[in-house]
């Protein structure tokens, strides 16, 4: 989920009024020029669909959000991406030791929204290297913004499918840990499919973190924390960091978010989740 709020929708013309009103545009997108159709938005930018349809088409669990991207996001992601982004294409396994130019500990974030509360952890453990994944483009703008601002070296932005950077692009064992926090609930029955937090899922996490790395999750939907401590709890590559079981307080390094302020606000109860990778002997690498 993103921390920003949602954007107004755009104002209808007034019916007495002879032709439809068109709001002005946005002072960002007035400065930029008009872009040549079939021509990549930001050519040394994030790819539109980095994987393409070289992989089985399957339920998503994520939704792409269109929204306008500012000139201070453009920017960024012109000049940034080529050193500090990864295309998920899954053609190759990553060499992380390279991708950050350090043998630091990796610690791989699904879903970080604007980018602000990962920036904040990873000034706060310049000894932890962060590969955050998300697919909304402004967000990903805005991250590499604030690595640049805050002289952030252990900040590496994933662009694309989290599914097909853990299968395809991640050697075994080689996360400390997995973050994921306020992913999308997807509330209704029939698509509780789609939540991310499932078994299968936690089969192939269980092959990239490696032993004694952690899980740990975070949401304001109780109806998903109650799904995820369950699935994490049954899962046997996985154990409970609480004593007895039961969801963990907010950890010192998780900083309260902006979004998750708004829903403390209304009443929302937040819980985090956090597991511990346990050694299986004799247990297989989860295949495609």
């Amino acid at each position: 989920m993103s921390d920003s709020p949602r954007a107004p929708e755009p104002a209808a013309g007034h019916p007495a009024s002879p032709r439809p009103h068109h709001p002005a545009p946005h002072p960002d997108e007035a400065r930029r020029p008009a872009r040549p159709k079939g021509e990549p938005r930001f050519p040394d930018g994030p790819q539109a669909d980095p994987a393409g349809s070289h992989f089985e088409r399957r339920i998503r669990s994520f939704q792409p959000r269109r929204s306008r991207v500012t000139s201070g996001q453009a920017d960024a992601l012109q000049r940034l991406w080529p050193a500090w982004g990864l295309d998920i294409d899954g053609r190759g396994v990553v060499d992380l030791a390279e991708l950050f130019g350090n043998a630091r500990p990796v610690v791989l974030e699904i879903g970080f929204g604007m980018g602000e509360a990962t920036a904040r952890m990873a000034a706060a453990d310049p000894g932890t290297n962060i590969l955050a994944v998300d697919v909304h483009t402004p967000g990903q703008g805005h991250l590499l913004h604030l690595a640049e601002r805050d002289g952030l070296t252990n900040v590496r932005v994933g662009n694309g499918d989290a599914i097909i950077l853990l299968r395809e692009m991640l050697a075994p064992d080689s996360l400390e840990g997995l973050r994921v926090y306020f992913p999308d609930p997807w509330p209704k029955k029939r698509h509780h499919k789609r939540r991310l937090i499932q078994p299968e899922f936690l089969d192939l996490v269980a092959t990239r973190v490696r032993p004694g790395g952690t899980v740990h999750c975070a949401t304001d939907w109780e109806p998903y924390a109650e799904q995820m401590l369950d699935v994490l709890s049954a899962h046997p590559d996985f154990e409970n960091t609480v004593p007895g079981g039961g969801f963990a307080p907010r950890p010192g390094f998780r900083p309260l978010t902006r979004f998750e302020g708004q829903g403390l606000e209304k009443g929302h109860v937040v819980n985090d989740l956090l597991f511990r990778r346990v050694p299986r002997p004799g247990r297989r690498p989860a295949s495609g």
